[in-house]
């Protein structure tokens, strides 16, 4: 699950670095969370999404 949406990936497992790469997320402010985990952008190329996991990338937005 991808922000609560079904997703499917040529691989069982990537890391949240390459699922933004292949989904094209760009913006500089998100927060993920894996599994109600929260993880660091430092972690994001070691952070591994499985089969079954629930990732959420969500786009920080600023205004007033």
């Amino acid at each position: 699950m991808l922000n609560n949406r079904e997703e499917h990936f040529d691989a069982q497992t990537l890391t949240v670095a390459q699922i933004m790469e292949i989904k094209s997320f760009t913006f500089r402010m998100l927060v993920v969370r894996l599994n109600d985990t929260l993880i660091k952008k430092e972690d994001y190329s070691s952070a591994s999404v499985n089969d079954g996991d629930d990732l959420k990338i969500i786009h920080m937005v600023s205004g007033g």
